[in-house]
């Protein structure tokens, strides 16, 4: 499972069982921390994660910025929670490329951005597995 942590909306997706292919479960809407993370606990029950792979937005330099530690803090939050593994993977430009793949599928507006963090969790989640064949 993967995350696209966000200040209103974070980004859920999974992989199929074999760590193949990843797809969108879900957008969050919650931006208090403690209720997010209770949120994620049930969904890493429901889908039976194994691995939660958080995106970290590195800055185009590879060096973290302050978004990073609020990443980091998040998954602290759900191992304080869970047994499951947490790991992080830069997610540099994963938002503009998933506002591009939207684009070229002609999703606007609202749409758009009911949809656009789970696609980021997706292209997360994807390099991640790619990765770690």
């Amino acid at each position: 499972m993967s995350i696209d942590y966000g200040d209103v909306r974070t980004g859920v997706a999974v992989s199929d069982i074999r760590g193949i292919l990843a797809s969108p479960l879900c957008v969050i809407k919650e931006s208090y921390q403690p209720k997010l993370v209770d949120k994620i606990i049930e969904l890493i029950g429901e889908n039976k994660a194994e691995k939660i792979v958080i995106g970290l937005p590195r800055n185009m330099d590879g060096t973290y910025g302050y978004r990073c530690d609020e990443c980091k803090s998040l998954g602290e939050a759900i191992a304080e929670k869970s047994d499951v593994e947490i790991v992080f993977e830069d997610e540099r430009l994963t938002t503009v490329m998933a506002h591009n793949i939207l684009s070229d599928n002609n999703v606007r507006g609202a749409k758009r951005k009911q949809t656009v963090d789970a696609v980021s969790a997706v292209m997360i989640l994807q390099s991640y597995l790619d990765k770690n064949k």
